[in-house]
């Protein structure tokens, strides 16, 4: 059951991943093409800015997640009603803060940045954006944390398609007929309400949730235990686009942001193959299945790399021939910036690195064990970018995050490894050196093998595909090599649940 649920979870995340890809690539095109780079540029401020009410959350999330494995494995739904009601109560008053953290912002947002817009219609935007964060909040925080923890997260998948749907149709509609930046945002916001609305209603009639019948005392034990962590994801998100807007100008964080549109597609792809298998992990750690979850966690961790060697050995060799593309025509800011794109693929390839042993360690709950690192991952990182911001612009705030992301990553693979696994982290660091390798490989064989200047949109999809033919084949020659054994596991393990399904 929990291999057909990881199985289905991934699925449906990889497909959401494509929705959010077309939705991510339009959306800028049409923002900076009918209102400029400036515009695209407040828009991705904003919503850094507006990002940063998360910080709230203290990393209450992932803290309920991990305590809710054992009620819902022991079917207690008395427990799990008393942990859910007692995560309603905080999510809500995170809600009730963010219209005062709202408030704030209209006001001092207009006088903190560059712009020749006016006061009202930045503030109105603001406003805007911030509508579908807060109903988040409000209707639906708890029922996508359940859905998680119950290894359903393919349902949030399915109903966050319906929605992105929806909102590129609204957006091409809105292009169409040249309504102003705010009606068009305007409307997506409002699409995205129904996110929270309909988790909200499948949980409650599936699984006759009434939060009513809970124990009103209950308190949630350690939910502060994932604040630091919580922190320094908030940061790693965030701290660029802050620093830049400080810093630097709108421009230039449009500059970044298109950047970040092809990384953010790569790493949403990445992380859609670890959608729903904390849940899993968590399962067998309650259950102390500690052979079963070193053999599972092997096995993952080399697909894991596999997919990732192929996707980021493409994104490096493929990115600013992308961005020369897709900016062809806007002129009001310079967007070929190639060192800039290869050391931003760098610094999320190190976040990629982190994820499995991220996964693993918050399945286990262990988020006092770690915070120190996080604590050490956020002042690095916003002391440095800030340091060099002014020297080097968008290169400076890119090398402060890959420092401080080196230095977590490795804590976080030695915790998960001798803390959680109880194995050296050699094993480990063998897998990212064969990752590392290949992309390295890809990289320099393909600039001289492909021809990828002044090139449409049809030449560089067919580039991209020889490049990813290239990469997938020497990816799975050097773990052919190395992991044979996990590979035949890893078929069997498919074969099974595909024989499963179609029973």
């Amino acid at each position: 059951m929990r291999s057909k649920k990881a199985f289905l979870n991934i699925l449906t995340n990889l497909i959401l991943q494509v929705f959010i890809f077309v939705y991510g690539f339009i959306l800028p095109k049409i923002i900076m093409n009918k209102y400029g780079s400036s515009v695209n540029g407040l828009i991705s401020s904003v919503s850094q800015f507006l990002a940063y009410i998360t910080l709230l959350e203290s990393g209450v999330g992932p803290v309920v997640k991990s305590i809710l494995y054992k009620p819902i494995s022991k079917k207690d739904k008395e427990k799990i009603v008393d942990i859910l009601y007692a995560t309603e109560k905080f999510f809500r008053t995170i809600a009730l803060i963010f219209i005062v953290y709202i408030i704030v912002l209209t006001f001092a947002y207009p006088n903190i940045i560059s712009t020749s817009k006016s006061t009202l219609y930045v503030s109105s935007l603001i406003i805007i954006i911030s509508i579908s964060i807060f109903s988040e909040y409000f209707f639906g925080m708890i029922y996508t944390i359940f859905l998680q923890a119950n290894q359903e997260t393919y349902i949030i998948s399915i109903i966050q398609i319906g929605t992105y749907i929806f909102a590129i149709l609204a957006a091409l509609f809105m292009a169409r007929i040249e309504v102003s930046v705010h009606i068009l945002k305007l409307s997506i916001s409002l699409i995205f309400v129904l996110r929270p609305v309909l988790q909200s209603i499948y949980v409650k009639r599936k699984y006759n949730i009434n939060l009513q019948r809970a124990n009103k005392n209950y308190v949630i034990k350690n939910k502060w235990d994932g604040l630091a962590q919580h922190i320094a994801y908030v940061v790693h998100s965030n701290t660029d686009i802050t620093v830049l807007t400080f810093f630097s100008t709108l421009t230039e964080v449009s500059v970044y942001s298109v950047y970040m549109l092809v990384v953010k597609g790569i790493k949403a792809l990445i992380s859609a193959f670890s959608s729903g298998l904390d849940a899993s992990f968590g399962d067998m750690i309650s259950k102390k299945e500690d052979d079963n979850l070193r053999n599972k966690f092997e096995i993952y961790e080399i697909i894991y790399y596999m997919i990732c060697a192929v996707l980021f050995a493409c994104t490096v060799v493929l990115i600013v021939p992308f961005v020369k593309i897709y900016t062809k025509n806007i002129n009001d800011a310079n967007y070929i910036r190639p060192l800039f794109g290869i050391l931003l693929v760098i610094s999320e390839c190190i976040w990629a690195i982190r994820l499995p042993y991220l996964t693993l360690t918050y399945a286990a709950g262990h988020f006092k064990e770690t915070r120190n690192g996080a604590r050490l991952e956020c002042i690095l990182n916003l002391i440095i970018s800030v340091f060099l911001v002014k020297k080097m612009g968008l290169v400076g705030v890119t090398i402060g995050t890959i420092i401080a992301m080196t230095i977590r990553t490795t804590e976080f693979m030695y915790h998960a490894n001798h803390k959680i696994l109880k194995l050296s982290m050699l094993k480990s660091f063998k897998k990212i050196c064969i990752l590392i390798l290949i992309i390295f490989l890809t990289f320099v064989s393909a600039n001289k093998i492909f021809i990828l200047e002044n090139i449409s949109y049809l030449n560089w999809i067919m580039n991209a595909l020889l490049i990813f033919l290239y990469s997938s084949l020497l990816t799975l020659l050097f773990n052919f090599i190395f992991y044979r054994k996990q590979l035949s596991e890893m078929v069997r393990i498919v074969k099974f649940i595909l024989k499963k399904k179609s029973i």
